[in-house]
């Protein structure tokens, strides 16, 4: 997958995801925020104006989120901004259920916000072994995850492979 689709899916297909923010505490604090939009290199979401996230978000410039829908599991953190004021018509256009939660006037304290550059990963958890592409937007750097045995430090006697539960392990 590209990742245009992956962000694809993490709209349309997970839609309610659980964004990360750091609290006035120190702490992680977390909430449920939908996908609103997105295009080939950014994601877009709201939040009104008042809120603590909103704060944070203004503060930080920075989120973590997470998607997990049938097995699908997207992660995903990276620097944020705010969007064209514009794209909020698209937003009621593109997610009808919204124009119940925030009628009319109501919708003008609302804030559209754009993830345009970090990085994650895509997992699809209904494949043996497990699917894990890694994946990033805006110019950022792909990380690449999981767990590597330096080639000096392995005694190639097989172990690691035979108890893997994933089959993740790959012999060279």
């Amino acid at each position: 997958m590209n990742t245009t689709d992956i962000l694809k899916c993490l709209k349309d297909d997970i839609h309610s995801t659980i964004f990360s923010t750091i609290a006035e505490d120190g702490f992680p604090q977390s909430r449920a925020i939908d996908i609103m939009l997105c295009d080939e290199k950014s994601i877009y979401f709201i939040t009104a104006k008042g809120k603590k996230f909103y704060d944070q978000l203004m503060e930080q410039h920075f989120v973590a989120i997470a998607g997990v829908k049938n097995g699908i599991c997207i992660n995903l953190r990276g620097k944020i901004r705010i969007a064209d004021k514009k794209l909020l018509k698209d937003v009621f256009e593109q997610n009808q259920y919204m124009k119940d939660i925030y009628p009319g006037n109501t919708r003008e304290i609302l804030e559209v916000f754009q993830l345009y550059e970090g990085h994650g990963e895509y997992f699809d958890l209904n494949q043996t072994p497990i699917y894990r592409q890694s994946f990033s937007l805006g110019g950022a750097e792909v990380y690449k995850s999981g767990y590597v045995i330096k080639q000096e430090n392995c005694l190639h006697c097989g172990s690691c492979y035979n108890v893997c539960p994933t089959k993740a392990i790959e012999k060279i």
